[in-house]
């Protein structure tokens, strides 16, 4: 086996190992990415619909779930959006919002992931694919890697980095190897759960939820003081659509989850006046104007809404724009990491320096990206903690060789 070293090692090729790789390579010496999958950002590639949510306009450090809601802020606030939108107009990509200060390529998220490749290239970036960690351990000179794979060799460095990401969709590979190591080295972990999941339900719920699987409607997804006013969509296994995904990362078992249909109309008003202005309109008509028709039918049926309006007292229609705007629903679980955006929780933030993303009881050592306990909102938020993490790290290995 050869023998080799590098001044940085970095485990994961994806959005936060790149970036870091970029910044490490500048200015920080002899750099090497490796990743066990065949080709890099994977996971960039398939986000978006294959556009790439590669930021949000409005992050801030309110946009994360984490044991330490201050954490996130120093690498925020230092490489911010506009930071990760000058680098790819410097790259010729067009992009646009789509919604909520959503950023996406308006052609493909491969160009994200040529952008970064060609990055690392003129940074003098090495990179093996196909290639695995095998084993690591501390020397007094840094660190030791053993890999396997395609390219096996012995490596020793200063710096090791951790970005091989969480155990959400793990037909794209992902393990919980990164957590294994941050336990090797002494690193607390806090609890790990899929998070920007689905939501199943029990087959009494289920039952009716087929019946209109496919169907999506406005609504606001609440959970404790927690809610999102997005989209909700029916399916043949529960609940999903951007507002149940946002509650997911909130919500926990036995909990109760409440669903408002379109939030932002008065609803109790609205059968008011369409009574008024026809006794004859049935209410499954009425709220046909607002909601799709297919799920007011369902909702008539099971709740008995068949009266029309003039036969209908005020109460009760206040009753049924109550259930409407108020729908109390309790999950059983979530679809796992099999379908998860994200792993919520990771390495301990208390273990870890802000700045620097460098493990304070063993300097040399990093982690960065979804590995952490940092987790983002729907929206390109974990993107840009991606951007900002690897950011963070890598211009701390350069600035610290080059002190």
């Amino acid at each position: 086996m050869r023998q080799e070293h590098f001044d940085t090692v970095i485990l994961g090729a994806g959005a936060a190992g790149m970036m870091c790789a970029i910044h490490a390579g500048a200015y920080g010496g002899k750099v090497l990415i490796i990743d066990h999958a065949k080709a890099p950002g994977e996971k960039i590639r398939i986000s978006g619909g294959g556009r790439c949510n590669f930021t949000n306009l409005g992050t801030s450090a309110r946009n994360f779930i984490s044991g330490n809601p201050h954490f996130s802020k120093s690498a925020l606030g230092r490489y911010t959006p506009q930071h990760f939108i000058a680098l790819i107009e410097k790259h010729g990509i067009t992009y646009h919002e789509k919604t909520l200060g959503q950023l996406f390529c308006d052609h493909s998220a491969k160009d994200i992931i040529t952008l970064l490749v060609k990055e690392m290239e003129q940074a003098g970036c090495h990179m093996r694919l196909a290639t695995h960690c095998e084993h690591i351990e501390a020397s007094q000179a840094g660190f030791v890697v053993t890999l396997g794979g395609e390219s096996p060799a012995k490596i020793t460095c200063r710096n090791f980095v951790v970005a091989c990401g969480g155990k959400s969709i793990p037909k794209m590979g992902a393990t919980g190897f990164g957590y294994q190591l941050a336990t090797q080295f002494g690193l607390a972990i806090t609890e790990t759960r899929p998070g920007l999941v689905p939501l199943t339900f029990g087959e009494d719920v289920l039952a009716g939820f087929r019946e209109i699987a496919g169907i999506s409607a406005p609504a606001r997804i609440s959970c404790g003081k927690t809610g999102f006013e997005e989209a909700l969509l029916f399916t043949h296994r529960g609940l999903s659509g951007p507002a149940i995904l946002q509650i997911s990362s909130y919500w926990r078992e036995t909990n109760p989850i409440r669903v408002a249909l379109c939030p932002k109309t008065d609803i109790g008003a609205l059968l008011y006046q369409a009574k008024r202005a026809n006794t004859r309109q049935t209410i499954q008509t009425a709220l046909g104007e607002i909601l799709p028709r297919r799920l007011v039918a369902h909702l008539a049926q099971t709740q008995e809404w068949g009266k029309i309006l003039g036969e209908t007292s005020d109460k009760k229609l206040a009753e049924i724009a109550r259930f409407l705007q108020n729908w109390e629903l309790y999950p059983i679980g979530t679809e796992g990491y099999r379908t998860a955006e994200v792993t919520l929780g990771g390495v301990d933030t208390n273990e870890l320096n802000s700045r620097t993303m460098e493990a304070k009881k063993l300097p040399g050592l990093y982690f960065i990206g979804e590995v952490v306990d940092v987790t983002g909102w729907l929206g390109g938020y974990n993107f840009q903690w991606a951007w900002a993490s690897g950011w963070a790290a890598g211009t701390a290995i350069a600035d610290k060789a080059a002190s």
